[in-house]
Order: C-alpha cells, then sequence, then structure tokens
C-alpha cells in the first residue's frame, strides 16, 4: 500500500528555555546545519550557544505561541488534515527536529499497512540546511527501522507552474488594499559555502549572480537559483513592475559570509530611498514559523519603521490554504496513480 510523508521543521514542545535548549541542541547538531568538524560544533553549540540562547529563544517563541501550541505544528497538522480529505491514502506528518519525530510518522503508516512512501519534504527550493537534511534523516530511519519500505521523494517545487500559480495568488490576496510602493521576497539564508558544497560541478556556482543564468546540473541543487526563480516566475505571474521587486536573506549567524543582500540591511536601504510602504513575502517556507512570525512580521516591521518606513505589511506563508492543499493532493494522487512525480 502506498502512503504519503509530510514532513516540516519542528518546534519546541514549549516555549521555554527547558524545552527550547533541547530543540536547539538537535537543531544545531545537525551536520547540514552547522557543517563544521563534530567536535568544534559540539563546542561552538553546547560549549558557547546553548549557555545562553534557550533563553533568547524561548522569549521568541513566547511571542508568537498560539493557545493551540507552536505555530509550525499547529498550521501543519491542519494542512495535514485538509490533504487527507482530498486522497484515499494514509497521510502522516513527522518533523526533522523535535519530539514529533520522522520515525513517528513512518510508524504511523507502517501501522496502517503502507510499504511505500512518498517522502514530501514541505520546503519549495533545496538545501543542505533543509531540503536534503530531511531526505537523509528519513532515509537514515528507513534503513533503520523499516527496511522493508520503498521511499520516494518529491523534488524541490519551487518552479513548478501549480505552486507558482497558488503561491502568487496568495501573495496577490495579501497585497489587497495594500498601496505598496516596493515589494520583498525575503528568503531564509544560508551561508556561501552551502552553495558550493551542493554544487555537483564542483566549478559552476559563483554566488555572484553571473551563474544562475547560465543552464547548468548545478541548478537542481542551488539554493540561491532556486529562490531567485521562484521570485522571478511570482513576478511574471503577477505582472510585478521591475523596479519594484527585489530579493534579500534573513536569519544569518556571525561569522562566515551567507548569501547577501541581507533582509535587515535592504529595510533600512529601501526605507532611504523613499519606499516607505513594504510588503514582505517569505516564500522559502510554506508554513509560518518563529522566522516569519517572529523575525519578519514582528522585528522586520520595527526595523523597517525605525529607518523611516510608514506601512509594512508580511504576507503570510500558504498555510493551510485550499488551493495549496488540493495542489499538493494533486501531486500525491498523480504518483499513487501512475507513480510519476509532477514536478
Amino acid at each position: 500500500m502506498k502512503g504519503v510523508l509530510l514532513v516540516n521543521l519542528g518546534s519546541p514542545d514549549s516555549p521555554t528555555a527547558k524545552d527550547v535548549k533541547p530543540y536547539l541542541d538537535e537543531f544545531l547538531m545537525d551536520e547540514r546545519v552547522i557543517d563544521a568538524p563534530k567536535w568544534l560544533r559540539t563546542l561552538l553549540v553546547r560549549g558557547i550557544i546553548l549557555q545562553t540562547r534557550p533563553k533568547k529563544s524561548a522569549k521568541a517563541y513566547a511571542k508568537i505561541w498560539w493557545e493551540e501550541g507552536s505555530p509550525l505544528i499547529v498550521l501543519s497538522e491542519r494542512f495535514t488534515e485538509k490533504v487527507k480529505a482530498h486522497t484515499k491514502m494514509p497521510v502522516a506528518l513527522g518533523m526533522r527536529y523535535g519530539s514529533m519525530s520522522i520515525k513517528k510518522g513512518l510508524q504511523q503508516l507502517k501501522d496502517q499497512g503502507v510499504d511505500e512512501v512518498l517522502l514530501v519534504p514541505l520546503y519549495p527550493h533545496y538545501a543542505m540546511s533543509s531540503y536534503e537534511t530531511v531526505v537523509v534523516k528519513t532515509m537514515e530511519v528507513k534503513e533503520q527501522s523499516f527496511p522493508e519500505m520503498k521511499l520516494t521523494t518529491l523534488p524541490a517545487f519551487y518552479k513548478s507552474p501549480e505552486y507558482i500559480k497558488v503561491l502568487s495568488e496568495s501573495i496577490a490576496e495579501g497585497l489587497k488594499d495594500f498601496d505598496y510602493d516596493h515589494i520583498l521576497f525575503s528568503y531564509h539564508g544560508i551561508p556561501e559555502r552551502h552553495i558550493r558544497k551542493s554544487d555537483p560541478t564542483r566549478f559552476h556556482c559563483k554566488i555572484d549572480g553571473s551563474c544562475c543564468s547560465v543552464n547548468s546540473v548545478a541548478h537542481h541543487t542551488c539554493y540561491r537559483h532556486q529562490v531567485y526563480e521562484t521570485t522571478e516566475l511570482v513576478k511574471a505571474e503577477l505582472g510585478l513592475p521591475e523596479e519594484k521587486v527585489s530579493s534579500s536573506f534573513q536569519s544569518r549567524l556571525a561569522g562566515d559570509p551567507w548569501l547577501k543582500p541581507y533582509t535587515d540591511f535592504e529595510f533600512e536601504r529601501l526605507a532611504k530611498e523613499g519606499k516607505t510602504k513594504l510588503a514582505v513575502v517569505t516564500a522559502a517556507f510554506v508554513s509560518d514559523c518563529l522566522e516569519t512570525l517572529e523575525e519578519i512580521a514582528m522585528e522586520g516591521k520595527e526595523q523597517f519603521e525605525e529607518a523611516g518606513g510608514e506601512q509594512y505589511k508580511h504576507i503570510p506563508c500558504l498555510n493551510d490554504g485550499e488551493a495549496w492543499v488540493k495542489v499538493m493532493a494533486k501531486w500525491m494522487n498523480e504518483w499513487e496513480v501512475s507513480g510519476v512525480l509532477p514536478v
């Protein structure tokens, strides 16, 4: 029997330092998130970061926490339940980090008689620290605990016409009654070295953008190329003026160079250039989370207004929107019937 495992990022069990600490430990000790040697990663994470970061992060989580729980978890659960209504296959939800584990999700499917699984990383773009780590972890869990299962993975869907259409419609809905003078697509940031590490040719990616328009097999695993492609496709779908749209990258760590331009710098630059009415799209995620709800919707608004901006609007992620649910269910059902992945 076929079934589907949806996998998202994950969340602490509560917005307390006690629960945030083990969650951050699992997240930051992932070699695809902080790709340093294990001894150095351990020193950085457990010797330095986890000494202070849990309390700070817990305060941030507390600002966005819902009565039902973590927004990311709640939204992912709502999405899963809605998708189930559009397919006859068993569907389970797992998280890369935290107590709602991938193993628990696979076990739920096995208990329903599933022996062939479609893995759906809930990330539109390929990156070591998001899409790839979900795939690698799921394969590890499968081999260790469910060796009889057959696993197929949905590719990154950043340029799927159906995805671009529902994303564009969602953005258009968010822009209703907002007379913007600029739209900023702010994507999750990653270190520049991750781009080079993900380049199978070892020579194509230059980081400066000159390589993104040159066709290459490297684009299949190039996060930078893929996010810019998403922006361009949405821009074309909505007929947005070239001069009113740009892309940037949020959530960097100090030290190594990360993808530029940096979102917080862009808030200041745009405001000083007279762009006083800003809309921000966080298309690296399909579900709103700490990064979109606190860092962008709250802190971003403060940063933009302090720099001279007047009006600021964060466009919500696709979350459990009906159009997005139907697209995902369509992809799943096509795989069930034909075994072919539509993206």
